[in-house]
């Protein structure tokens, strides 16, 4: 993990306007942040973001405006720009979101889930084990989204999960925390195949018990990264 600006190439933002490229910057910093890329309690320069994208200050800045609004970036004036600690509170209120939305999703995925999409839901778990046998572990939660937001359009409500997406950038930093916990992620996988063949014998019941099951235990192995307190906030 770097301790300032994320290490990634730049992409060209040559005549595009401006809220096109803050836009593009603001997203690329998120998943930064999110990934820990940018870890948190980093420094953040302008000066440097507008060297490394090529830009004005202006998009630069109305990117970082974005993200203080979403409590990922703390603006001091006159002092600097950091990368924010992790809110265990916001982070456990974006859970607590998440798994009511969740349970409602997987629940209604079961009445309308078919057998494509339960090919496409199979084909991510094997990606994820992919990326396990490569031991590219900051991968894992891209693909852990797109399993998730697969079953919000399965249900026939896609907002369900761009609603959570917003809810969960503090928990997603709780989550690339616990990835290289020992044998959490395979058993994350293991959680994610019992979904899907809950959704495949279309047992809302089972669908929302596995989905609980895998939520909950998600969430006590993040839980215990925040004892160690180093990226976390110590007063919220």
């Amino acid at each position: 993990m770097r301790k300032g600006v994320a290490a990634q190439e730049a992409p060209e933002m040559t005549g595009e306007r401006p809220l096109q490229k803050a836009e593009q910057i603001y997203g690329l910093l998120r998943q930064a942040i999110v990934r820990l890329a940018m870890v948190p309690g980093a420094a953040i320069s302008e000066k440097e973001l507008c060297l490394q994208y090529g830009v004005s200050r202006t998009p630069v800045r109305e990117a970082l405006k974005r993200l203080a609004e979403e409590d990922l970036v703390d603006v001091f004036p006159h002092s600097g720009t950091y990368v924010s600690k992790i809110s265990y509170e916001v982070a456990e209120e974006g859970f607590v979101i998440r798994r009511a939305l969740e349970i409602e999703s997987i629940r209604r995925a079961t009445r309308f889930v078919t057998e494509a999409e339960i090919r496409r839901l199979d084909a991510l778990i094997a990606e994820m084990r992919d990326i396990l046998r490569r031991d590219a572990l900051t991968d894992y939660i891209e693909v852990d989204d797109a399993f998730h937001a697969t079953i919000a359009e399965i249900s026939r409500f896609p907002r369900i999960w761009k609603f959570i997406n917003l809810m969960k950038a503090h928990l997603d930093r709780m989550r690339q925390l616990s990835a290289p916990v020992p044998g959490h992620l395979a058993e994350v996988t293991e959680q994610h195949a019992a979904i899907v063949r809950a959704l495949e014998r279309r047992n809302a019941d089972q669908a929302e018990l596995a989905m609980k099951i895998h939520l909950d235990a998600s969430f006590a192995v993040m839980s215990a990264m925040h004892e160690d307190g180093q990226f976390f906030r110590r007063n919220d």
